[in-house]
């Protein structure tokens, strides 16, 4: 086929890689580039919530990511100062969803297993250690200049997506800011092996304090507890180079016993509430943390990458294929970004105010009496769990 009539996608991870085998199950020739060498496994995102499932099966990658991970229903608030405990889980989502729980998985396995389908299909090709560097477009193509081990070159394709994560190359070429905030905290995510469950901690834990605030969840179902990842945040004005040796006071303070503890990785990162003014410009379409970055609390970054990607690969083909016109890629742009400033952003930022800054005594007893509800009132937990379901864009297409 023409290069009209193909995609670039550029980025690699999660939202990347399900737009390109969106795109390839469709029948469109499509590239996916990477400037890392490999997949990326550095602790990130982990936790994919029930209303993404669907997405995945009609992607063909839920089963196999369901039997690399494990799929749960419990969440626990903790209170680190009085050690009140809340728990209420998606049992109460049971007769009411077809998948009424969570996928926990780590992200760079959802990126093995999407490569693994997308390397099914004979038009669809991956390059890593390719970085873009530039790109221009005109009415019919966009041309992406690429840098890699063996110098550069150019790659012409009738459309791209860039899906690259916050700091985007792809943003930056097309000359758009990042409107927004970073926040003046740094988060820690680890990867840690230790016996959290033995120790009375659900599978999802929000431990709630203003100093030892964290994240806490299983990542695998292995023998002997497996992998949970824990993630607090710290004055971003500490030397980052030092977050080793600060490590043991956060940790310390909150695990009861330290026997069985080991760090297998950790990774340090600052956190943004940012969207691009735009999410498409001609030619070129961005997804994920390309076009939006949130804070992680609550796991609402991931979700509302993945929700770009669902409606946008199905939009994508159906105008590469002549089945549909180019203003449902602009009804895309305008509806994702107004899911994010409108929904995802302050969410998280509330997520975010709860969990790691619950230093107002009155706004503390009003979120925790909030929390309670959800141990006893079942209606209370369906409408808390279905926040997640209105990130969705519904297809612009009328495919499902």
């Amino acid at each position: 086929m023409a290069d009209q009539e193909s995609v670039l996608v550029v980025g690699a991870g999660p939202v990347g890689a399900l737009n390109a085998l969106g795109l390839a199950r469709a029948g469109v020739p499509v590239t996916l580039v990477d400037r890392a060498p490999g997949v990326a496994r550095s602790p990130r995102a982990a936790v994919y919530h029930w209303s993404v499932l669907d997405g995945l099966e009609r992607l063909g990658v839920y089963e196999q990511a369901v039997r690399r991970g494990f799929l749960k229903q419990d969440y626990e608030y903790r209170v680190h100062a009085t050690g009140e405990r809340i728990r209420y889980g998606l049992r109460s989502l049971e007769e009411l969803v077809a998948h009424p729980y969570n996928l926990h998985l780590g992200q760079h396995v959802l990126v093995e297993v999407v490569l693994a389908e997308l390397a099914r299909f004979g038009h669809a090709e991956v390059r890593w250690g390719s970085e873009l560097v530039d790109l221009d477009q005109d009415g019919d193509h966009v041309r992406a200049t690429l840098a890699g081990p063996g110098g550069t070159t150019t790659l012409a394709a009738g459309w791209l997506i860039g899906a690259d994560g916050a700091g985007s190359g792809v943003r930056r070429a097309l000359g758009m800011e990042f409107e927004g905030t970073t926040w003046p905290e740094r988060f820690v995510a680890t990867n840690v092996r230790y016996p959290f469950a033995e120790r009375g901690f659900a599978q999802t834990t929000f431990l709630v304090d203003d100093v030892y605030g964290a994240v806490i969840a299983k990542l695998d179902d292995s023998p002997g507890g497996g992998l949970w990842r824990y993630t607090y945040c710290e004055d971003a004005a500490l030397p980052e180079d030092e977050v080793l040796e600060r490590m043991p006071g956060f940790l310390d303070a909150v695990l009861p016993d330290p026997t069985g503890f080991e760090l297998v990785a950790f990774a340090p990162y600052r956190m943004h509430q940012r969207a691009a003014p735009r999410f498409r410009e001609g030619r070129v379409l961005l997804a994920g943390d390309a076009a939006h970055a949130t804070n992680p609390t609550g796991g609402l970054g991931l979700t509302g990458g993945l929700f770009d990607t669902f409606v946008l690969q199905e939009a994508l083909a159906a105008v590469v294929q002549g089945r549909a016109g180019e203003e449902v890629l602009d009804e895309y742009a305008r509806e994702r970004r107004r899911v994010f400033v409108e929904l995802v952003s302050p969410v998280a930022s509330d997520n975010k105010r709860l969990v790691y800054h619950s230093s107002d005594p009155g706004r503390l007893a009003a979120d925790l009496a909030a929390l309670r509800r959800l141990e006893h009132d079942e209606q209370a937990a369906v409408d808390r769990l279905m926040f997640t379901k209105s990130l969705e864009t519904r297809s612009l297409v009328g495919a499902w």
